[in-house]
């Protein structure tokens, strides 16, 4: 698609010229304003007081070099960042990336998503996004916690618990969020809820570690019962094999579909029998090994490498759980041929725009990453409630909210798509859904 409207092509231009060889953030930044395109002419107070032009740039890009001590003696320097990106309704939030693939433009991409997906949730969060090219991989336990703590060293002058929270990642688990933690503390001599998806001994909330892929299946839920089906019967495939997916199996187990297949970055699993959510927790979550080891649990399964295979599989719902553009348009071909019916993005921008297109031609049910997994933010968002009240909620409570949350994302973003002519377009919608309580807060401010 191409953007029509000669003010918003203008905001794209603009955008692809400031920010050169960074095409994540151009994909996140053309997908929004595609769907602005109907807002803005209807409202136009929206570009005459500037809006659009803000939304589309960060308030403020922190970038730091990390000097850690690696077990050798050897000194090892990494590139840190944080970008506060949109603070119109609430402090920035949003997680901590460490992976080799971090660079400024991926941390944008993040950070500009995070703006809508944390509107939508209705909590008071603004957008951030954060993290490092530091990869957790093959390092001790030791050589992360000298990483976190020389990062969060630098970070600590930026972050608070009215400033900025961020959570964890990929990359970034319970282990990393306690060594950030600690140092954290330590600087500030405060304890105080600064991050998110802490242990539960120190002001964690229950649920949290599901609420990513709970809410997913929630949300997917919600989107298959408003045309009359439900996960019942069905057959899944969710790609990647990291908290997100693991959950999002066990919810969609519990709701009565049978997940067939799994992936991480080498290869994908297959059981026809449905994989047995036990093994991959103990696999990934205990051993921190590869998904192939999952044969060793079932020698009947099929282990086959390469990941993007994993679309190959048939299914009536797809889960792609593992990372951006991981979708492209000859896999969601294969998966409409293979008669696939609904399709919700667990990881953060898995299908590039073409495969997109190819679902909503074809029918099928499609849940865009900052709708459908909205759910971890909530629940941090939660957390940080609890903290506020130095109180904790029971795993049901936070379960229940969470589920309320996820139910009204999809029903505000199908009824801001049908408001502006858009019905069943849910990309759209929760597009516009979140871009309108994040605009008239910034209109509310004036100009800032």
């Amino acid at each position: 698609m191409s953007i029509k409207n000669a003010y918003l092509a203008k905001v794209m231009d603009d955008v692809v010229k400031r920010n050169p060889g960074e095409p994540e953030f151009h994909q996140a930044v053309r997908e929004v304003l595609e769907s602005l395109e109907v807002v803005v002419e209807r409202n136009p107070e929206y570009i005459e007081k500037g809006v659009i032009d803000s939304i589309v740039e960060p308030e403020r890009i922190i970038k730091f070099r990390v000097p850690w001590v690696d077990d050798n003696g050897k000194v090892q320097i990494n590139r840190g960042f944080r970008i506060q990106f949109n603070s119109a309704i609430g402090p920035y939030k949003g997680g901590l990336r460490f992976h080799p693939s971090v660079y400024e433009g991926i941390i944008k991409f993040l950070g500009f998503e995070q703006i809508f997906k944390n509107s939508l949730t209705g909590l008071p969060i603004g957008g951030g996004k954060g993290g490092s090219d530091f990869d957790p991989k093959g390092k001790s336990d030791m050589e992360i916690m000298r990483f976190c703590q020389s990062f969060m060293t630098e970070l600590s002058k930026h972050i608070g618990a009215d400033t900025d929270v961020p959570a964890g990642d990929i990359g970034v688990g319970g282990r990393e969020i306690g060594y950030l933690f600690g140092q954290y503390k330590r600087l500030r001599n405060e304890f105080t809820g600064v991050l998110t998806g802490k242990g539960l001994t120190y002001g964690g909330s229950l649920a949290r570690t599901e609420a990513t892929g709970y809410g997913l299946c929630y949300f997917t839920e919600e989107m298959l019962n408003d045309h009359n089906n439900s996960f019942k019967g069905k057959t899944v495939v969710i790609s990647g094999s990291g908290n997100v997916a693991i959950y999002a199996a066990e919810k969609a187990t519990q709701l009565g579909a049978k997940v067939v297949a799994l992936s991480d970055s080498n290869g994908y699993i297959y059981d026809k029998d449905g994989v047995a959510f036990a093994a991959i927790k103990q696999i990934k979550e205990v051993e921190r090994k590869r998904i192939k080891e999952y044969l060793k649990y079932n020698p009947n399964a099929e282990y086959h490498e390469g990941c993007s295979g994993i679309w190959t599989v048939k299914c009536d719902i797809a889960l792609p759980c593992a990372t951006q553009n991981e979708i492209n348009e000859e896999s969601a071909k294969i998966l409409v041929k293979n008669g696939v019916i609904a399709v919700a993005e667990g990881a953060n921008m898995p299908s590039t725009p073409e495969a997109i297109e190819c679902f909503q031609k074809n029918g099928v049910l499609f849940g865009p990453a900052k709708a459908a997994n909205a759910g971890g933010v909530a629940t941090s968002a939660l957390e940080m409630c609890q903290n506020s009240m130095r109180y904790s909620w029971t795993f049901e409570e936070v379960d229940s909210k969470l589920h309320e949350i996820m139910v009204n994302i999809y029903h505000n973003a199908s009824a801001a798509a049908k408001e502006y002519g858009l019905d069943g377009n849910l990309v759209a919608g929760a597009n516009i859904a979140g871009f309108l309580k994040v605009a008239n807060a910034m209109l509310s401010h004036g100009v800032v």
